[in-house]
């Protein structure tokens, strides 16, 4: 479970990317984050993974303080929290399947990397990911020669590969068309059911939240304004969350 509790994130410029905020999120959940741009959506997913440290309150992921790891131990903490991002990461002159590997680089020796020698395991477990995300076809294809959609199913492949219990993913679709940005989010949807791997996704087209989350969680400077079931999401809520309007109390 992820938990935060009173977290605050105040930049050193004094914005308040985060204010107060309390949440707590259970294994196997597909969120969606929605809300303006610069509302905290990327803070809030990425000081899940320490890429940004808390200011204020306490983190904790399956029963561990984030903000007491250091070193090694936050290493091997984040292996088993992987990262999508929109611009996918990937070293475009290399292969799918050489670039799903790289995720195996933090287990292996110097030498090994330095050679590039990757065990026959490795290059079954690396198959068996791009299989996962159905392009297991364009695994010695270069990644620079891939659609937009097929690198972003690259990357998903390389998280894959870590034996992740969560997948962060900030703003995945942002960049591919309509019919590919859906075959994504659907991989996404997938995956979370399939193999019960917490998704936490920070997106800006509601349709698709709507559409493949179970729950959104909306946020209005730094502060989260709605959090339910995405069939609970209403005309009045969204106006709340990107107009600043409040939500109707029952009865109201």
């Amino acid at each position: 479970m992820i938990s935060f509790d009173h977290v605050t994130k105040i930049y050193p410029n004094g914005v308040r990317g985060l204010n107060d905020i309390n949440l707590n999120i259970e294994q196997g959940e597909f969120v969606a984050i929605i809300g303006l741009s610069g509302a905290g959506k990327s803070t809030l997913i990425r000081t899940i993974n320490r890429m940004i440290d808390v200011t204020e309150g306490r983190l904790t992921v399956d029963g561990t303080n984030v903000m007491d790891l250091s070193g090694k131990s936050l290493r091997k903490f984040r292996r088993k929290i992987g990262m999508i991002f929109q611009s996918f990461n990937l070293v475009t002159r290399s292969t799918a399947v050489k670039n799903v590997m790289t995720s195996m680089v933090p287990d292996m020796g110097f030498f090994k990397v330095l050679l590039g020698l990757f065990s026959r395991e490795q290059k079954m477990k690396a198959l068996d990911s791009l299989d996962k995300v159905g392009i297991l076809d364009k695994a010695y294809t270069r990644c620079d020669q891939l659609s937009g959609g097929q690198q972003q199913r690259v990357a998903l492949a390389r998280t894959l590969c870590q034996d992740p219990t969560i997948i962060l993913a900030d703003e995945p679709v942002a960049a591919l068309d309509p019919v590919t940005a859906h075959q994504v989010m659907s991989d996404f949807k997938r995956i979370n059911e399939e193999m019960n791997i917490s998704i936490l996704i920070n997106i800006h087209h509601v349709d698709l939240a709507l559409k493949y989350a179970t729950r959104v969680i909306g946020i209005r400077a730094g502060e989260i304004v709605y959090d339910g079931p995405t069939d609970t999401v209403t005309q009045e809520v969204l106006d709340a969350i990107y107009n600043g309007a409040s939500i109707p109390q029952a009865g109201e």
